[in-house]
């Protein structure tokens, strides 16, 4: 009887302490996660704007909220972005407050739709987007990336069709690893560029990912946040390590107001 006890015992200890873990692991995995990227101009240290990234889930759906600062630390623009449909072809809605310029995606009885607005004083525009398989959407490239990454790890180029909401279109680019040195094996340096004839006229961006969690950790290109006269800006953008976070900055990040101007404008 003893000895039966002492198992009674050991398996409730084995349940309490399961269900312990259990919860702990949903408390983890349903906790917020913060980043913080850092654009500078592409040929110096000068710091153009600073973005904070919370990625949760709401409803079971992935999210990620952005928010743009300036350089002083105030806030100018909020990104708001929903896995759903897919992670690689996400709902968002953008506004950049200094000037009223708005962009976006969104679905409505299966049917993807785009928009932007030029101005606070222009009429936003919406547009019905075609269908094209495999295409991608604002932050849904990182998760192309993930998916995509033994194809790049055996060093073969991949093509993705690559929404730009003020065209109301896709542009075709192509992915492709870049060479590196032998000491660089823990990081991943991809180049991406228009894979059509005129690509040579724009740009090419370059990536730098962590091997060992897939994490992007610098962008070099062309951004789509653009300078205070509206034009889009080549910077370097360098991205810190993420934490946890318990929610409660990014609940505020939803409602706080964003600044017309970065001039003089401070956290």
């Amino acid at each position: 009887m003893r000895t039966c006890g002492f198992l009674d015992s050991g398996r409730r200890i084995a349940l309490v302490s399961a269900a312990t873990l259990w919860l702990l692991a949903a408390a983890t995995a349903s906790a917020d996660e913060r980043y913080e990227g850092v654009a500078y101009a592409s040929d110096s240290k000068r710091v153009l704007y600073r973005e904070t990234h919370w990625l949760y889930a709401s409803g079971g759906v992935r999210q990620r909220l952005v928010l743009y600062r300036c350089p002083r630390g105030g806030a100018f623009a909020r990104k708001v972005v929903s896995d759903s449909p897919s992670a690689t072809a996400p709902d968002f809605d953008f506004v950049d407050a200094r000037d009223g310029y708005e962009e976006g995606a969104s679905t409505r009885q299966g049917r993807r739709y785009v928009y932007t607005r030029k101005s606070a004083a222009a009429a936003r525009k919406e547009t019905a987007l075609p269908e094209r398989s495999g295409a991608i959407i604002d932050a849904g490239f990182d998760a192309m990336i993930r998916s995509r990454w033994d194809a790049l790890s055996a060093k073969k180029p991949i093509a993705a069709p690559f929404l730009l909401p003020s065209r109301a279109s896709f542009l075709d680019f192509r992915i492709e690893p870049l060479k590196q040195a032998n000491d660089a094996a823990s990081e991943r340096r991809l180049r991406m560029v228009l894979d059509t004839w005129y690509g040579f006229a724009i740009p090419p961006i370059e990536l730098r990912y962590a091997v060992a969690d897939r994490r992007l950790l610098e962008f070099r290109g062309i951004a789509t946040i653009r300078d205070s006269a509206g034009r889009y800006q080549n910077v370097r953008i360098e991205f810190a390590p993420p934490t946890k976070s318990d929610g409660a900055d990014r609940q505020a990040a939803q409602t706080q107001a964003l600044a017309s101007s970065c001039a003089g404008a401070a956290s």
